[in-house]
């Protein structure tokens, strides 16, 4: 039986596509037992003012294309915590499959720091809880205080809303709405899904038309038409 949550082929109907329901704004944020680098910590044990995390994995083309950006957010941002939670693979293929293990998801996360990644890979369990505890998207992003509070959240990472937010957030002023989806780069995207292996492309594809109908158009149109501010940086809960 394909385990639910590591699925084997990626569907867009596996994920709730209208409804962003978990985590938050001004809410206290998930924890749980992490590993980093194989030393178990918890999420929220955190240096800095804020903790930035962002959920990706190798095989998720969007992760992909926001890493050169959140690069420069880290450099902007030197003194706050910034972080990965490794989840499953978005697009699973022959060649980097479904984790069946733990084991599987580490070497996955250890393969990300190879690649290059400088902030810290957060791994947690083998069925996701701690990420399905933070809405189970395959690269949303959040902002947590001191308080262990969410005052910054987007289903979709956008690395300039990111940025824009954290600086509003170190002016004492809320981070303001979350970003507009922006699509993977083309290219960032064909050397993601080939590198996933055979299997995953296709499975993209078939799911091609949802996406750009649920994310590009429906909830961008939806997010530049409603307006939020959120909650203040040192905000309790």
């Amino acid at each position: 039986m394909q385990d639910q949550y590591n699925y084997g082929g990626f569907d867009a109907k596996t994920y709730d596509l209208d409804r962003f329901d978990k985590a938050q704004l001004g809410h206290k944020a998930p924890d749980g037992p992490v590993l980093v680098l194989g030393r178990k910590t918890r999420l929220l044990e955190f240096d800095g003012a804020f903790l930035v995390l962002e959920l990706g994995s190798l095989t998720c083309p969007l992760f992909q294309s926001r890493r050169d950006g959140m690069d420069s957010l880290m450099a902007e941002f030197p003194d706050l915590t910034h972080g990965v939670l490794y989840i499953r693979e978005a697009h699973p293929g022959a060649r980097i499959p479904a984790h069946q293990s733990v084991e599987d998801k580490i070497a996955r996360a250890a393969e990300l720091r190879a690649d290059g990644e400088k902030r810290v890979v957060f791994v947690d369990g083998l069925d996701g809880a701690l990420h399905e505890s933070f809405g189970s998207y395959p690269n949303a992003v959040f902002i947590i205080n001191r308080n262990g509070c969410i005052v910054y959240r987007s289903a979709w990472n956008n690395p300039r809303a990111t940025a824009a937010a954290l600086r509003r957030l170190l002016k004492g002023k809320p981070a303001g709405r979350e970003g507009l989806m922006v699509p993977a780069r083309p290219a960032i995207a064909r050397q993601t899904l080939r590198a996933a292996g055979p299997g995953a492309g296709l499975d993209f594809l078939r799911s091609f038309p949802r996406l750009v109908w649920k994310n590009l158009i429906k909830r961008n149109l939806r997010l530049i038409f409603t307006g939020h501010t959120g909650p203040t940086p040192d905000t309790g809960c």
